[in-house]
């Protein structure tokens, strides 16, 4: 077993280990559940790191060109984007929501090929990585925006049932739940949106247009349709809470279509397998 599958193992382990325990605290919660899950999912991220550095070393380029490294380094963006976030804000109970979502990432890409390959041609240009990284980091946004999503529904409905104990306590309050998603999707929604321009331009050098309709360049525009929405109705027609989370949920669900459905299943223009 060489380095990189042997940090990419132990990344998915502790993982794993950071999720049950996530799951855990939300029905027991304590110092040692909290403290213990961000020790994990640190532990995780550092092995996952020189995972993806591995195969960097090796293939010469980031590796997110076949099916297993787009899972992989699409949940290291998650992890990197949940520890700024908790840096900032200190929002509780969030790792309970995103581990989770981070190991079934990480599983889905341990069921994939691993074999390194060499990049095709029309990947090899510099907008390979200007263009990925961009779309990466600003889906991880917007998948933990999905998690913000989630805590404000299921706070939200203790709140109307008048059940203001356990979980509700340990939940950051609605209005918190709500700025923090929309700061969120500010930081996704611009990264999502040079994505699609960098990818543009860089089709255009490809195959001389700049757009194709491609069944991945359709679902991306969809997902920049719907959080284009989120900002306009709550910056002109005021929406909050309940209908910019469920919106965020709709939002993150089309990223996923696009991502499982499409990048990792279709055999066409936009997927390089």
């Amino acid at each position: 077993m060489d380095t990189g599958t042997l940090s990419f193992e132990l990344a998915l382990t502790f993982y794993l280990v950071a999720a049950v325990v996530g799951i855990i605290e939300l029905y027991r919660s304590s110092k040692v559940t909290s403290s213990g899950m961000f020790l994990v999912a640190g532990a995780g991220f550092f092995v996952h790191t020189l995972s993806i550095i591995y195969r960097y070393a090796v293939a010469g380029h980031l590796p997110i060109s076949s099916p297993h490294e787009a899972a992989s380094f699409f949940a290291w963006c998650i992890v990197l984007m949940f520890f700024i976030i908790e840096y900032h804000y200190r929002v509780g109970l969030l790792g309970s929501f995103i581990m989770p979502l981070v190991f079934l990432m990480m599983l889905s890409s341990s069921m994939l090929p691993r074999e390194i390959k060499p990049l095709s041609p029309v990947l090899q240009s510099y907008w390979f990585g200007i263009h990925t990284l961009f779309a990466f980091l600003g889906n991880a946004a917007f998948a933990l925006s999905f998690g913000m999503g989630i805590m404000y529904l299921l706070q939200e409905r203790y709140v109307k049932s008048k059940h203001l104990g356990g979980l509700f306590r340990r939940l950051p309050s609605l209005q918190a739940l709500d700025e923090i998603n929309y700061r969120l999707i500010t930081i996704g929604f611009p990264l999502f949106t040079l994505a699609i321009i960098t990818g543009s331009l860089w089709a255009d050098m490809a195959w001389g247009s700049y757009w194709r309709w491609d069944p991945r360049e359709v679902w991306s525009l969809v997902t920049w349709l719907i959080y284009a929405l989120i900002l306009h109705a709550r910056l002109l027609a005021g929406w909050r809470g309940r209908r910019a989370a469920v919106l965020t949920i709709m939002g993150f669900i089309s990223i996923l279509i696009a991502f499982f459905g499409i990048k990792l299943l279709q055999k066409g223009m936009h997927v390089f397998l």
